[in-house]
């Protein structure tokens, strides 16, 4: 009952004064982490009851959150911007995921112990996505322009799904005795995964699609039809053993696509909850993951956070923005604004549910890059883009109108 008071209290407190405290630099995870910090010292969470809660509340936070992510995306503006997101995606990503992995080996390697190889790619994965919300005042201000807001929204929304496959092999690579084996069965897990989510979204979309057509839908249960349909592309994967995870993202991909031009409707109320769902998993991460930094090597894990926010990342984008007509310094601003939220909290609360004690020292290499990235982010956010984004150019037409209504993805 303590729990539910503090949390339930932070989240009202925080809806009442969600904007005063924005103004003053406290995002929302800055001030959840907090209190997971102060329900650690005052209720620890070690029942069995607790750690079944926190892995189905983790577990469907990651589900809504690709699934929306994937969703939001139209053909469109995919198909307008597709030389920038080839870039981004296809070359920047998983040269970022090699370079975080290389130098985790190098620092942490000694102190993964047996599954070093493993541990190494988990934090080079987890580390990769990006969350545009962390950044809000970047994709709100007016000062910079409509194209760079949606390069930058647009990739937060697509990348925690193409990485979640590399996160889920680490994570079986690292539990598994016999390596060979665990690799062959994550990988027909994602194969499965893909086929039963890319058909219940298809249908899903294009049922919902004609009945809206005939005027079928009551809108108000049309949110919460989209919110199930996520939820059963992530069950059907599983009834049919394969992956969850990857099944919610080609779900929503396969959704957006059917359900017509435009934003989906619907796709905004599992946005909606999932944000609610997050705060909940900020709660967490402090009350679990950020104890677990204390008996970390303090200088590896400050040398990591740094050159994984600035070299590894902002490296491979802007290398590979180069010769795509975006100038260099809106490359590095891209580089810059690619914060790591609310997918990599939940990457390391999946570790310490599969692997426990053992995924300590990885989780702690997370958990210290993920509050510096808060921090860091929340802080330069407004300032920069306020002073830099006039200044950011690119060589061709700004997107469709309406893209600057897009909001922050999670």
């Amino acid at each position: 009952m303590l729990t539910l008071l503090l949390v339930t209290a932070a989240l009202f407190c925080w809806g009442a004064l969600s904007a005063r405290l924005e103004r003053a630099d406290l995002t929302a995870p800055i001030v959840f982490v907090a209190v997971g910090l102060v329900l650690s010292f005052l209720v620890p969470l070690g029942t069995h009851l607790e750690a079944e809660a926190l892995t189905l509340l983790t577990e469907v936070t990651l589900v809504w959150v690709l699934f929306s992510d994937a969703a939001r995306v139209g053909v469109r503006e995919l198909r307008a911007e597709a030389g920038v997101y080839g870039r981004l995606l296809g070359v920047a990503l998983p040269v970022t995921v090699l370079l975080g992995w290389w130098l985790a080996v190098a620092l942490f390697g000694g102190l993964f112990g047996g599954a070093a190889v493993w541990l190494a790619l988990f934090v080079g994965a987890a580390l990769t996505p990006t969350d545009a919300a962390l950044g809000a005042a970047v994709l709100g201000n007016p000062h910079v322009p409509v194209r760079i807001r949606s390069i930058v929204n647009v990739e937060s929304g697509l990348n925690d799904g193409i990485v979640t496959p590399v996160v889920l092999i680490a994570l079986a690579g690292a539990a598994a005795a016999d390596n060979r084996v665990a690799l062959e069965h994550a990988v027909l897990q994602l194969l499965v995964g893909v086929l039963v989510g890319a058909l219940v979204g298809a249908a899903g979309g294009r049922l919902l699609r004609v009945a809206r057509r005939r005027a079928w839908v009551d809108e108000e249960f049309g949110g919460p039809a989209v919110l199930a349909l996520a939820l059963a592309a992530y069950a059907a994967a599983l009834v049919c053993a394969g992956n969850g995870f990857v099944a919610a993202f080609a779900a929503g991909i396969a959704f957006g696509a059917a359900a017509g031009p435009g934003r989906p409707q619907g796709v905004f109320y599992v946005e909606q909850t999932a944000g609610l769902a997050g705060l909940l998993v900020w709660t967490f991460f402090g009350a679990v993951a950020v104890p677990r930094v204390v008996d970390a090597p303090a200088w590896r894990l400050a040398l990591y956070a740094v050159l994984s926010l600035t070299v590894v990342r902002m490296l491979p984008v802007a290398a590979t923005l180069a010769g795509s007509g975006l100038s260099r310094l809106t490359a590095l601003f891209v580089g810059w604004f690619g914060p790591r939220g609310l997918a990599s909290v939940v990457f390391a609360l999946l570790a310490v549910e599969e692997l426990g004690q053992d995924a300590d020292p990885a989780v702690a290499v997370v958990v210290a890059t993920v509050l510096l990235s808060v921090v860091a982010h929340g802080v330069s956010a407004a300032p920069v883009a306020q002073r830099l984004g006039p200044r950011l150019t690119g060589a061709v037409p700004p997107p469709r109108e309406g893209l600057e209504q897009l909001p922050a993805g999670g």
